[in-house]
């Protein structure tokens, strides 16, 4: 009876600190945390470019949510580069003996010169240079997105297959969900940190902050990989077979139904996605929200992202499906999306705060169970192949998704406007609305796809060696 009470508080201490089994000998706590900094400066960029500058740019500078669409769209449509990106970075030849450190610097410092130009690319967008040529202003902000969104990719991409390195097979699933929780931390941190800074917004503070957004990620990231990485000259000698990558990503390709799992994830990522760049002018035009309070709103879908993905973690190290916790995530989707929509009549921002967190909720659970899933396809040393084919579904998905949505809330808007879809939708929600329920549609469609997956065998998470079971009794 004496074992009973302390087997009893080990289980709830799994439950309330899912990654309290993490650390291992080869791979410690803290050199962990020190490495998902650069999570931190991805996060700090997304909250930026998605959330603070497309509200900005489309409320207070007056640029269209097409145009602004457009920009955010522009690199994540070339996503599909990240598994170009993850290959080359597992067959990477170097003198020193790096394979990734490489690809996370040229990230970063195409991240660093992305911000660098942005503010005066912006101010030239907005006609505060008359003299500048009409196209120099899209060409310049587009050009600064690109930058920002081409390092992301890069340095998201090898930053996870270098952890994936340096886990242990037993511990990359918890030390992968660690990292998003971290992405997810800099995106609270970062969306409170902007809503403070650019309340009351000018112009100035807006290239103070993101000039100061370039310095913060090049310190992130050469904090995070510093000594990270062993260097191994036998291991990236030039004279070691390379595997083409049409070979590589056919033997990855190999398994149950690899067609349906990316569809999956497709489907899935537009479905939560297409409301990226209107969920703050939602909150903004039909709710009448100030643009702290708007900001404040992506901190809470942070929030409910982070709660997804601590939540995750404990139901896989209890052997849960991986498939079936992605389901889970899409049937809180729908529920949020429906509160989206009766947010606008009932004039509520209650129901608009609850939709955002369980859209924070229910991506981050399909998320974990699909990025779980495409990690036990990985083969050894091809940790960034297969992170980077995720990865470019997803980010592909979500640039198109992204593209769409703003789309589709103009030509819808402008519909309603004209009258044309009758008296009783001529109001600003109209096209927002449109844009939820199709998002509605697609999560159905989700569902559909990733059902028969679900209902195949149950995965079981290998089982932790005694020696890395801190919260455990002992090893008989």
């Amino acid at each position: 009876m004496s074992g009973v009470a302390p087997a009893r508080s080990a289980r709830w201490a799994e439950w309330l600190l899912p990654f309290a089994r993490m650390s291992t000998p080869e791979l410690p706590l803290g050199r962990i945390l020190r490495l998902s900094l650069f999570q931190v400066s991805v996060g700090m960029a997304l909250v930026l470019v998605i959330g603070t500058l497309n509200r900005v740019m489309i409320v207070e500078l007056g640029v269209p949510a097409w145009l602004v669409a457009t920009m955010i769209a522009l690199p994540l449509v070339m996503a599909p580069l990240r598994a170009v990106i993850g290959h080359r970075s597992d067959e990477h030849r170097s003198l020193l003996g790096w394979r990734r450190l490489p690809f996370l610097w040229m990230g970063t410092l195409l991240q660093f010169g992305g911000f660098a130009i942005m503010p005066f690319a912006l101010i030239v967008l907005c006609g505060d240079a008359p003299r500048a040529p009409h196209f120099v202003g899209p060409a310049a902000s587009g050009l600064a997105f690109l930058l920002v969104g081409v390092g992301l990719h890069t340095v998201q991409t090898t930053g996870m297959a270098l952890a994936t390195d340096l886990a242990p097979p037993y511990a990359r699933t918890k030390v992968v969900t660690l990292l998003c929780v971290m992405l997810l931390l800099g995106m609270l941190g970062s969306a409170v940190l902007f809503g403070r800074l650019l309340s009351p917004f000018s112009e100035i503070r807006l290239i103070q902050v993101i000039q100061g957004a370039a310095v913060l990620t090049l310190a992130l990231n050469f904090v995070a990989v510093w000594k990270q990485e062993v260097r191994d000259p036998s291991r990236t000698a030039g004279s070691a077979p390379r595997q083409r990558f049409t070979d590589a990503l056919r033997a990855l390709s190999d398994g149950d139904r690899p067609i349906r799992r990316l569809v999956s994830v497709a489907l899935g990522t537009i479905a939560f996605s297409m409301q990226d760049v209107l969920l703050e002018p939602y909150g903004g035009q039909v709710l009448h929200l100030p643009v702290a309070m708007t900001t404040a709103l992506t901190a809470l879908l942070a929030v409910g992202g982070l709660l997804g993905f601590t939540m995750s973690a404990g139901w896989l190290s209890r052997g849960a499906d991986r498939y079936r916790l992605a389901a889970v995530g899409v049937l809180n989707g729908l529920l949020a999306f429906i509160l989206l929509i009766f947010a606008a009549p009932a004039s509520s921002g209650v129901l608009f705060a609850a939709g955002t967190l369980l859209i924070g909720f229910g991506s981050a659970c399909f998320e974990v169970g699909t990025l779980s899933a495409a990690m036990e396809q990985a083969r050894s040393g091809r940790g960034g192949l297969a992170l980077g084919t995720w990865g470019g579904v997803q980010a592909f998905s979500t640039g198109l998704a992204i593209l769409v949505g703003g789309i589709t809330h103009d030509l819808v808007g402008a519909l309603g406007r004209s009258g044309r879809l009758g008296a009783t939708l001529a109001v600003p929600s109209v096209g927002y609305g449109a844009v939820y329920a199709a998002e509605i549609f697609l999560l159905f469609a989700t569902l559909v796809a990733i059902g028969p997956l679900a209902a195949g065998p149950r995965f079981q998470l290998p089982v932790f060696p005694a020696a890395s079971r801190p919260l455990g009794g002992s090893a008989t």
